[in-house]
């Protein structure tokens, strides 16, 4: 299996090798001037040689431009990474993501479930792996629901703001099987950032990898869907876009 290499990785490995090349090019070329300088007048450097040291030279030359080339092309691609996520600004994400921030006196996610669950059970993670609530869900139904945490804590206390924490759902139906259940982040992308080659996006109090969406849909404006629902009342209010 072929491991995945980060841009910023790949940049690594470039620069590294274009010193190396270059270290061995300067090497290259004292060796040769010294060849020059102390051969034999009565029997001087074989031409063929010569010509294939020449070649050599050449083929190094070759390799450090194709190295400043892939530089750029790579420095070329982290931007436009940055460019294609911005154009997810202004629209609606679902996310596969469970890390979001306590603030303003509350965390919010979504959680799906596969199926209509007897019981859904709700765990709430601190940054330390340790469940720090944990209640049933207050939508056992089949689809998507969003829940919204107040920040009370199990021992009493109150979440710190600020502080980040991830939601685990778990459910079964009435004969105890498993029903398949995902915690998601949903909301509007305000912002994108970069981190380590990547593109972020800015959903609310969440920044979440790019690679996690897996739903994007466009919010049109409310003069728009009263327009469009009064020539035709079956459109959404939301028009899928990816």
């Amino acid at each position: 299996m072929v491991d995945a290499v980060t841009t910023s990785a790949a940049a690594g490995r470039i620069t590294g090798g274009t010193k190396a090349l270059a270290s061995n090019f300067e090497t290259f070329l004292t060796l040769l001037t010294t060849q020059m300088k102390n051969q034999d007048p009565l029997s001087p450097l074989d031409s063929n040689q010569f010509t294939a040291q020449l070649t050599q030279m050449a083929g190094v030359e070759q390799q450090l431009l194709t190295n400043d080339l892939l530089t750029s092309l790579l420095a070329a691609q982290a931007g436009g990474g940055l460019d294609n996520a911005a154009n997810y600004i202004g629209k609606s994400v679902t996310a596969a993501w469970t890390a979001t921030e306590f603030s303003d006196g509350k965390a919010t996610w979504a959680y799906e479930l596969g199926a209509d669950a007897d019981k859904a059970t709700l765990q709430v993670v601190d940054s330390k792996g340790v469940v720090v609530w944990e209640g049933a869900a207050p939508d056992k139904k089949s689809g998507l629901h969003t829940f919204n945490w107040d920040g009370k804590l199990k021992d009493g206390g109150t979440a710190e703001d600020g502080g980040v924490y991830t939601l685990k759902v778990a459910a079964t139906d009435a004969t105890g099987a498993k029903v398949d259940a995902q915690a998601l982040i949903q909301g509007r992308v305000t912002g994108v950032e970069m981190y380590s080659g990547a593109p972020y996006l800015v959903i609310g109090d969440s920044i979440l990898p790019l690679s996690t969406v897996i739903s994007l849909n466009e919010i049109r404006s409310q003069a728009a869907n009263d327009t469009d629902d009064t020539e035709n009342p079956n459109v959404p209010t939301e028009e899928a876009a990816a």
